[in-house]
């Protein structure tokens, strides 16, 4: 099993739309690539919440081959879709994990 954690921090005033527009728009869409068989959104702890909260979108696919997939048609897509409707007001780090056990 690989995951897709896409870890992001949110400007404060931003910050409840976007969690909205995650669970209701973004993440659907994500999962209606069917890259993906689940996911999960998960809030950091102890960390600088200063200028906003960071958040951890997990999404989990069975194989490599289905992340490549995703990556190949549709990542793209959906970062220009999130670039163009919160611009500069959140920072993304992006990381590929294998489940090991």
């Amino acid at each position: 099993m690989v995951i897709y954690n896409v870890t992001v921090k949110v400007e404060t005033q931003i910050a409840s739309e976007w969690l909205q527009w995650i669970m209701e728009e973004h993440i659907p869409d994500v999962m209606q690539t069917n890259c993906f068989f689940d996911n999960k959104v998960l809030r950091l702890l102890e960390v600088d919440d200063t200028e906003g909260p960071t958040y951890a979108i997990q999404f989990y696919a069975i194989s490599k081959a289905d992340y490549n997939r995703y990556l190949k048609i549709h990542a793209t897509k959906m970062r220009e879709k999130t670039r163009e409707k919160w611009g500069e007001q959140l920072i993304t780090f992006r990381s590929v994990m294998e489940v090991v056990k």
